[in-house]
C-alpha cells in the first residue's frame, strides 16, 4: 500500500470512529412541543 492509500485510510478510519463516539456520547435532548391532533371516530373499526 502507498503511503497516501495509507493515510486516506487513517483519517477515514478517524473520522468513522469519531462520529461513532460523538453520536454515542451526545445528549441530544427530546422533542419537548406538544402535538394535538383529534382523530375522527370513522377511522376505527367498530
Amino acid at each position: 500500500m502507498s503511503s497516501l492509500t495509507r493515510i486516506v485510510v487513517l483519517l477515514l478510519l478517524i473520522v468513522v470512529v469519531g462520529g461513532t463516539a460523538a453520536l454515542a456520547m451526545w445528549d441530544i435532548p427530546a422533542p419537548t412541543t406538544k402535538i394535538v391532533k383529534v382523530i375522527p371516530d370513522d377511522r376505527f373499526q367498530h
